[in-house]
Formats: C-alpha cells, sequence, structure tokens
C-alpha cells in the first residue's frame, strides 16, 4: 500500500463546491489503494482578507498575534474538508499543523521548520484514517503558534512527505503544472513535463508562483519527487526531480527551459559611499540583522575614493530597509539613498545553459532590438536574469518566449 501526500491550494478549498471535489479526488485516491495525507492551504483569499483586517487594526501588527490570526485560515480548510470526507462515508481527521508534529524555530511569520515527529500521523494512517494537516503552520519553542511565509503550505507537504518517506508528493493548483512561461500572460506558453530541482528553484526565486523556493530546497535535500497537477483534471502535470533523472529521459536538455519575472521588487542606490575596507559588510550587514533577504547587487568602479551600490529587495522589505539605511548611511559623510519601486526582474532558466556559450549574448541582443534597458545584470549557471522598467516587463516575456523557441506550436513542430 502507497503512501501519498496530496496537498490542495487555496484556489482548491475556496468555497463549498470546490472543497467536495477536493474530497472527492481525496477519497478516490484512498480507494485505489493508498494511504492518504492531505495538506490544505487557507480557502481563496482568506489568508490576504486576513492581512487587510489587520492593517486596518494596525500599521505595526506584533508578529507573533499575526501568526495567530493568519493560521486560522487552514483550520477553516482541514475542518470543512473533513467535514466533506465524512458526508461520503471515509473514516478522516484533521490536524493542526502542530497536532501533526510539525516544529519550527522561533521566527514568527517566516519561520523554518525544525523536525517533525509522525507518530501521530501514523497512527491515524493506521486506524485507516485519511488525515487533513493544516499546511503553513508549526508550533515554535516557546510553545506559540507560527507560520512558514507565504506559500508555507507546499513546504509542509513536502517536509510531511520527506519525514514519513511518501512514496509520492502531489502538489495541486488551478494550473496544470510548470510552463514556460505564465500562461496567464503568454497564451501559447508550453506546460514542461519535467523540470529540475535547481531549474524550479531558479524559477521559485525568480518570480514563478508555483511551488514555493523553501519546498523545493527540502525537495531536493530528500530527494522527495514531485509532481505539479491541476485540481481540476486528471491529466498529467510536471515532475519536478533530479537533474539525472530528467538527463535519462532525454538526450540533451532544453536551452532554455522557462521564463519567469518578478514585479515584487524595488531597487535601492546608495550614491557616493567611501570606498573603504568594511562599508559593504556595514551596509549588508545590518540589514541581515533585521530579517531582509537582498537579492542581486552591483557595485560600481571608484571614482575619487568614491563608489555607489545598487542592490535589489522585496518589495514587503522596502519601510524597514529604507529606516535601517537611512540610519546607517548617514555616518558615511556625502553617501545618499535612492529608492526605485518602478522596477521588475526578468529571468530566462535551463540546465542547458551549463554547455551553451552566448545564451545571455542573446538574451541582451533580444531586449536591445526592442529598446528595452538593462539596469543590472546577475548570472549563475543555469539562470541569466535582469532589472528592468516595470512597464517592459510584458513586451521582454512575450519576446523572450518567442526567441527562444518555448511556445506549443514552435515544440510541436520540433517533434
Amino acid at each position: 500500500m502507497a503512501l501519498v501526500v496530496m496537498k490542495f491550494g487555496g484556489s482548491s478549498v475556496a468555497d463549498s463546491d470546490k472543497i467536495k471535489h477536493v474530497a472527492s479526488r481525496i477519497v478516490a485516491k484512498k480507494k485505489a489503494g493508498n494511504k492518504v495525507v492531505a495538506v490544505v492551504s487557507a480557502p481563496g483569499d482568506m489568508t490576504d482578507d486576513l492581512l487587510t483586517m489587520a492593517n486596518k487594526i494596525t500599521s505595526d501588527p506584533p508578529v507573533r498575534e499575526m501568526d495567530m490570526l493568519l493560521a486560522t485560515g487552514e483550520m477553516v480548510s482541514i475542518s470543512l474538508l473533513a467535514m466533506a470526507i465524512d458526508a461520503v462515508g471515509a473514516k478522516v481527521i484533521s490536524m493542526t499543523g502542530p497536532q501533526a508534529g510539525i516544529t519550527a524555530d522561533a521566527d514568527h511569520t517566516r519561520a523554518r521548520i525544525k523536525k517533525i515527529n509522525q507518530k501521530k500521523v501514523k497512527d491515524q494512517l493506521d486506524k485507516n484514517n485519511i488525515v487533513i494537516v493544516a499546511g503553513f503552520q508549526a508550533l515554535n519553542p516557546n510553545g506559540d503558534i507560527t507560520t512558514l511565509g507565504r506559500g508555507g503550505s507546499d513546504l509542509t507537504a513536502v517536509a510531511l512527505a520527506a519525514a514519513l518517506e511518501a512514496d509520492s508528493c502531489e502538489i495541486y493548483s488551478d494550473v496544470e503544472g510548470v510552463y514556460a512561461a505564465d500562461p496567464r500572460i503568454i497564451k501559447d506558453a508550453k506546460k514542461i513535463d519535467y523540470v529540475s530541482y535547481d531549474e524550479m528553484l531558479e524559477m521559485a526565486g525568480s518570480g514563478a508562483q508555483v511551488l514555493q523556493s523553501r519546498s523545493v530546497e527540502v525537495a531536493k535535500k530528500f530527494g522527495v519527487e514531485i509532481h505539479s497537477r491541476s485540481t481540476f483534471s486528471e491529466n498529467q502535470g510536471t515532475i519536478i526531480t533530479s537533474e539525472e533523472k530528467i538527463r535519462r529521459k532525454k538526450m540533451e536538455a532544453l536551452l532554455v527551459s522557462g521564463i519567469a519575472f518578478d514585479r515584487n521588487q524595488v531597487k535601492f542606490t546608495i550614491i557616493d559611499l567611501p570606498d573603504l575596507p568594511g562599508v559593504a559588510a556595514k551596509i549588508f550587514g545590518g540589514l541581515a540583522k533585521i530579517g531582509v533577504n537582498v537579492d542581486m547587487i552591483v557595485q560600481s568602479a571608484a571614482v575619487d575614493k568614491k563608489n555607489d551600490i545598487s542592490f535589489t529587495i522585496s518589495r514587503q522589505d522596502m519601510k524597514k530597509t529604507q529606516m535601517e539605511l537611512d540610519k546607517t548611511v548617514s555616518e558615511f559623510d556625502g553617501a545618499s539613498v535612492i529608492c526605485d519601486e518602478h522596477i521588475a526582474k526578468i529571468s530566462i532558466i535551463g540546465i542547458g545553459m551549463k554547455s551553451n556559450p552566448g545564451v545571455a549574448a542573446q538574451m541582451f541582443e533580444i531586449l536591445s532590438k526592442k529598446g528595452i534597458n538593462i539596469e543590472m545584470i546577475s548570472t549563475s549557471e543555469i539562470k541569466i536574469s535582469c532589472i528592468i522598467d516595470e512597464v517592459d516587463v510584458i513586451k521582454a516575456v512575450d519576446e523572450l518566449h518567442k526567441d527562444f523557441g518555448l511556445s506549443k506550436k514552435k515544440q510541436e513542430n520540433l517533434m
């Protein structure tokens, strides 16, 4: 008897009809001879609605109380889904994250899982129960409920699959898998059959909203193969697995597997910093202490013993970054800070880049021909990212998608 972990996102449990549909899929999986653990997110836009309510009360809510509030969304889902499964005669029990034995560190709103005690879940599976677990939440060392960051239900599912040594981990959403580009923007974007952990990590970190990047990190670490698929279709989705398995299936990896973009970026530039050892360490050390994750960094060549540093962060960290920089930069005579909110990051990703030179030049030429200016560049072995003006994002995605041959029609012609 196989053990399957099934995760359903908020759009999959947004109303009573959808909850009943998810219940039918879970029961069908159980009747097929499997043990089933289902992880669910809060219904629909409930998390966003709760955030809005909190911000109407205060602009600076205590993080502990914010976790107490946000964790309620998943509790609504697990109880309603358990009721729907019980109504069709299947044995079921719902559990919060803490009840399922998930413990995390003390970092509220973006906690990291430390351990999963599988005993309670295994005991319920041994009783032939379907187990419904609230995603996104865990218990911290102080005995308080904490949350795992946006998209944390993906992490819950993958971590449970690893801890329980599940035979498969299926992540369900309202799309049929991972696409070469956002199908809401590029209508003929093709679905990718197989994508490596590293490619998926780069896509997630570049703005693709398919899987939380931390869930992919855990999947890679523990060898959990993920099947990303649609709640509302029986079609095969996308398998996220090791690069070795993908290369065994395909003689050659695609040059570029996908294109991602992220509008949730802000660029800070610090002008006229002294060109001295320790200056960058002081600036970025201060940001690290307040929990700001810096993405791309560019430092100019020194002129008259002064230089400029530009870097990008997530928009949600803009306010506290500005406050920290105002405090730090005041120590450097003549230095000043500029914030640009009107930027976006565009990225191309593919393991085929490892063995193909000239990809960066091709990307830059495509953008240049369309009059798109590049403000910053960052590269890795399998990714090239550029910061551009946000007004050019859709045009950039469309042109890169066409020129790198990622449309459905192009792929069909190659077969």
